[in-house]
């Protein structure tokens, strides 16, 4: 299938109900692009002989080098099954962990997945993660387990013994699915249990035990073989097959009818040759599963004849049999692989059984399921319900799939990457028609005849016909530049995308939807009816835009398109102006942007960037701009040091990264810091051994602690700032008119980890409270308030205690950047402020807590100071983590010298109102107007004050004071620097074991478990590893053990670094142990020595 095809796919294209979206997922190296080249090879794009080893939707250098596939790549395939013609767009994607968010940017275009497993290897590591995307995209998966040859040709494997093994594959992939099944289950049974709670509250009430999962349906949901989900196959030799085309098959040879077959090939099932019936228990009574007998025997002869022995007499018996034409080339091939794939390929294709498998199982854009509709329109905390009816109605148009002239565009663009311009359509080389050949004849020859002409013309003309040559180089080094011009653009951006409603047109006006974008604001402030083609007044987070040129997505090729239908991926030009990473279009306003991708991979490691000669600065910038665009997981910093940093998610992923800065973006000299590690700073409870591991006596204790806390109070007491013994830090800000208390208290570890696995929640959190205190409502979906209510109940329960009692309900703020692990606590007696648990109870009660609590006025001053503390910490300048810090003691005094125009009389108003409510306890909410003291001429006068305060002098002094009493508090206490730590899932063979062990020992990495892989000779072995220790970690395992053993990290926790990097020793015994200095065995001085200065 050539060019000649592209008018049968835009055919295909207008038919929704037969194209099917989906991707390849899968573990590095398990062979999803292996089995693309395959599905490739059936449209004719790429020679069948070539499969498997061309790779060619790897289009990029290093993808071919390191032989893994770094970025998902679309093609549109033309499949036809019976009558039906199916238009395929498969998107191929990475299995590295690294690249994980390639895969998000995928799976959020498609309908459905293949998810494949080796055969040898099974589910491992990443293919959960994947399993895991594709549910929360809420996309059909089907299996393909892929490598069975491994069984035969490495493991040896017998028919039998393999059977069993491709069983347990099947119940460890259906385990991966069953937990999240169960998982949403029981959610939905919670939220139906808390609506039955709200609607039946009185009455007597029977518990029901049962988890809502035996009426749950999940007959559809798991692989197996006799529904028709999953296929067996070996890329690379180009087989595969279902259990349905071998049931046809048996059901002609054998007469039985392929129904019965197609439930009992795969199971406990076996033929009785006497009685000529198929029977059950096989494993009971020790006879080979028809499965083994009908399948698995045959490919294991074939395998046997042509690979093993060779046998030439065998094999064409074989071919004879099968009525299959083999070439005589390929049986004199001295590889004997070449004879296997040519015989395969043509007895079972391993493109037919997964395509039709793909067109048979997974939905069409029509099907698309309700719940992933409202899931996908419904951001953050926001309700489906809650939404504008016009947004609402807009659900319509995802279901239907119309491609009606009145059905309103939406498109989502899931990433943007980068082509050579010299790639796009436009400006490929055509085929010369004979016309143009002829013309182009005419010319060369008249050219030719006007040289020889000039050179017989005058031979004394020499010295003019050099100057001549002098003028034209002359005009050549003038026309130079042009090209360095061009160079600069010489990267386009293509936004890669799905229709999901209406037809795209090149050259439509479409609106773009940022992230923040609210469909109910944008209709109040538009006009009624108003499009993207009308001059439209400025609404935050909306523009406008025009499409470009429009693409079909043909792997390493792209094709143009006049107009693209809904339902289908592509590409689209001239959009790099307005959206950045991934953005919604659509043509009506009422659109709510997609919620965000879900990313499974952290950005952690960080890099420090410099052109090598700083008069390219400006190409750096420019490229690393670049960069970020076409990255969807790279982030690009400039920190306050002037210094460029990227940040990436591994060491694989920022090769990568450096590799387009140096050769498509910035295309300059570039040169890299070595990576700078990520810490977390905390403080611990007083430790209870010393360093030599002697539990301290109760007098030296304290003596060491005393000790500590004099020197620190000595050094840092002055008139402003005071520290006493027990920690507490007292300071008042340089106009004497706030004066502040704050105490550092170390969080539980359970605390901090739940707080740092809740971020999301608390952001949403955050955005509502931010609402409420604008007077703006929003409804938020009881899910969101289930899981807000979920997480106070978590922390009241964890913080328990004298010391943490009501402590969940005085938290003032969360930190940094208010959605951190860090705590502010609010102690102080006399200010009641409103709880940031207020959405739970706002419909409980309506007005009770607001006459009493509310915000003084420089409430938000003290939650920035808190805020800049935790970003940035006293020791490397890292953002704290697991602190608490207490506010137990808040003075501000009446703000006269601010208002120097203000009047004396209206002063003594103020300060006398001040005081009056000081002494009642309320807050300085009350001096406006409030509270019982407040005069008629503080009524009107104090309104003008307030918003100058709280934007004056005092403001930022108390923001000032508040910072350094956190900072002085924290380091009041036991600090530690908190590691970044990756968990390591390494696969090795037995004999490498040892040499594995040690390079984990070497890098301070620690083994957690390790287990045998059952039927094969593979440990599984799980292990945590510093960030700081991995680089070159994967590299150093692999020649270690002669590429046996291969690591996976993947971002897990922080961990506190146990020493103290400020330690020096105190005792006689550690003196002895560690020397004078004590450097040697500080493992977090080390590490703090080893940062770059902040």
């Amino acid at each position: 299938m050539g060019h000649s095809s592209l008018e049968k796919i835009i055919a295909l294209q207008r038919n929704p109900e037969n194209i099917r979206n989906l991707c390849i997922l899968a573990h590095v190296d398990h062979g999803k692009t292996t089995l693309a080249d395959c599905l490739v090879a059936s449209n004719g794009i790429i020679s069948s002989r070539l499969a498997g080893k061309l790779r060619y939707l790897d289009s990029r250098e290093d993808e071919q080098l390191r032989g893994i596939t770094m970025k998902s790549s679309a093609i549109s395939l033309h499949f036809t099954q019976g009558e039906k013609e199916y238009l395929v767009n498969l998107i191929d994607s990475p299995g590295h962990v690294d690249f994980s968010s390639e895969v998000s940017t995928a799976v959020r275009l498609c309908d459905g997945a293949i998810v494949v497993v080796d055969a040898v290897e099974g589910v491992c590591p990443q293919t959960q993660v994947v399993l895991r995307q594709a549910w929360l995209e809420n996309i059909r998966p089907v299996l393909v387990i892929n490598k069975i040859d491994r069984l035969i040709i490495e493991l040896k494997l017998t028919s039998q013994e393999a059977y069993a093994h491709l069983q347990k594959i099947l119940e460890q992939v259906n385990a991966v699915t069953g937990t999240l099944f169960t998982s949403k289950v029981l959610e939905e049974r919670a939220e139906k249990d808390s609506e039955e709670k709200e609607s039946d509250l009185s009455g007597d009430q029977v518990y029901d035990w049962s988890a809502g999962l035996e009426e749950a349906d999940d007959s559809n949901l798991y692989f197996s073989p006799d529904q028709g989900n999953v296929v067996f196959a070996s890329a690379i030799d180009g087989w595969g097959f279902s259990i349905q085309q071998f049931a046809q098959i048996y059901s002609q040879r054998m007469g039985i009818r392929a129904e019965v077959l197609l439930k009992t090939l795969w199971g406990d099932f076996y033929l009785n040759a006497k009685a000529k019936k198929i029977m059950k228990g096989a494993q009971a009574k020790g006879k080979k599963p028809l499965f083994v007998q009908l399948v698995l025997d045959n490919i294991w002869s074939l395998y046997d004849a042509v690979v093993t022995r060779r046998d030439k007499e065998k094999v064409e018996k074989v071919v004879t049999s099968l009525g299959v034409k083999v070439m005589a080339r390929d049986t004199r091939h001295s590889d004997p692989k070449v004879l296997l794939s040519a015989i395969c390929s043509q007895w079972l294709p391993v493109s037919q059984a997964v395509l039709s498998m793909v067109c048979e199982k997974l939905p069409s854009p029509l099907d698309m399921a309700a719940e992933r509709v409202e899931k996908l329109m419904s951001v953050g905390a926001r309700r489906f319900d809650s939404l504008p009816e016009e947004t609402q109605e807009l659900k319509k148009a995802f279901l239907q799939c119309s491609s009606q002239e009145n059905a309103p565009v939406i498109i989502f663009v899931s990433k943007m990457f980068a082509v050579d311009t010299k790639a796009l359509p436009q400006y490929r080389q055509r085929p010369l028609t004979q016309e143009e050949i002829a013309q182009r004849r005419e010319l060369a020859r008249q050219r030719h005849a006007d040289r020889m002409a000039a050179d017989q013309s005058a031979a004394d003309l020499a010295k003019y016909d050099s100057t001549t040559q002098d003028g034209q180089t002359a005009s050549l080094t003038v026309k130079e530049p042009k090209p360095e011009e061009d160079e600069q653009q010489k990267e386009t951006f293509i936004a890669f995308a799905r229709v999901y409603s209406g037809v795209v047109k090149r050259g439509q006006r479409v609106f773009v939807l940022g992230p923040k974008y609210d469909p109910a604001q944008g209709l109040s402030m538009l006009p009624e009816g108003c499009t993207a083609t009308d001059s439209v007044p400025e609404v935050p987070h909306l523009s406008c835009c025009t499409m470009g040129n429009l693409y079909l997505l043909m792997g390493r090729e792209l094709e143009e398109l006049e107009e693209v239908p809904c339902g289908n991926v592509l590409g689209i030009g001239g959009l790099e102006e307005y959206v950045l990473k991934s953005a919604t279009l659509s043509t009506s306003p009422a659109c709510p942007p997609f919620t965000p991708l879900n990313f499974e991979a952290t950005p952690i490691v960080r890099v420090a960037i410099e052109p090598k000669h700083p008069s390219e600065m400006p190409k750096l910038v420019r490229g690393m701009r670049l960069l970020n665009q076409a990255d969807p997981c790279a982030e690009v910093l400039i920190q306050e040091t002037g210094e460029h940093v990227l940040v990436t998610a591994g060491e694989v992923h920022l090769q990568r990264c450096l590799d387009d800065l140096r050769d498509r973006f910035a295309k300059i000299e570039i040169s890299a810091s070595k990576p700078i590690i990520p810490f977390r700073e905390t403080v611990i409870r007083p430790p209870k051994v010393d360093m030599v591991n002697e539990e301290m006596g109760k007098q030296q204790k304290v003596a060491i602690i005393h000790q500590v806390k004099e020197e620190s109070s000595q050094a840092r007491t002055s008139d402003t700032l005071q520290v006493d013994p027990s920690g507490l830090v007292t300071l008042t800000t340089p106009n004497r008119l706030a004066t502040v208390s704050i105490r550092a208290i170390p969080l539980p570890e359970e605390v901090t980890r739940l707080l740092d696995g809740s971020l999301e929640l608390i952001r949403t959190l955050e955005q509502v409270n931010m609402s409420l205190r604008e007077g703006r409502s929003l409804d938020i979906s009881t899910r969101t308030l289930e899981a807000i209510e979920g997480l106070k109940a978590k922390l009241e329960g964890l913080l328990q205690g004298r010391k943490w009692r009501n402590a969940v309900d005085r938290i003032w703020a969360f930190g940094p950047r208010r959605y951190g692990p860090n705590l502010l606590l609010n102690n102080v007696d006399s200010y009641q402020r409103p709880s940031v648990w207020q959405c739970l109870f706002k419909g409980n009660k309506p007005s009770k807590p607001a006459p009493q609590a509310a915000l003084r006025d420089f409430d938000n001053s003290i939650i920035s100071g808190f805020q800049l503390a935790t970003l940035s910490g006293p020791m490397c300048e890292e953002p704290l983590m697991g602190v608490c810090f207490s506010v137990e003691r808040w003075d501000i005094q009446a703000s006269t010298p601010l208002q120097q125009q203000d009047s004396v009389e209206e002063d003594s108003i103020s300060h006398e109102s001040s005081e009056d409510s000081r002494a009642e306890g309320g807050s300085e909410m009350d001096e406006q107007g409030e509270g019982p003291a407040a005069g008629p001429n503080q009524a009107k006068r104090r309104p003008e004050a307030g918003p100058a305060d709280c934007y004056g002098p005092v403001s930022g002094q108390l923001i000032a004071a508040t910072k350094e009493a956190c900072r002085q508090a924290f380091q009041a206490q036991p600090q530690r620097l908190m590691a970044a730590m990756y968990t390591c899932d390494i696969m090795a063979t037995a004999e490498v074991l040892g040499r594995v062990y040690g390079v984990l020992g070497k890098r301070e990495g620690r083994v957690l478990h390790e287990e045998m892989k059952e039927g094969t000779d593979m440990f599984i072995i799980k292990a945590v590893l510093p960030v700081a220790e991995s680089f070159g970690f994967a590299d150093e395992i692999r020649k270690r053990t002669s590429g046996l053993a291969s690591p996976q990290l993947v971002f897990s926790h922080w961990e506190v670094i146990s020493s103290d990097p400020y330690w020096v020793p105190t005792t006689e015994e550690e003196y002895l142990h560690f020397g004078e200095k004590a450097d040697s065995a500080n493992q977090a001085l080390k590490i703090h020595e080893r940062r770059p200065p902040p």
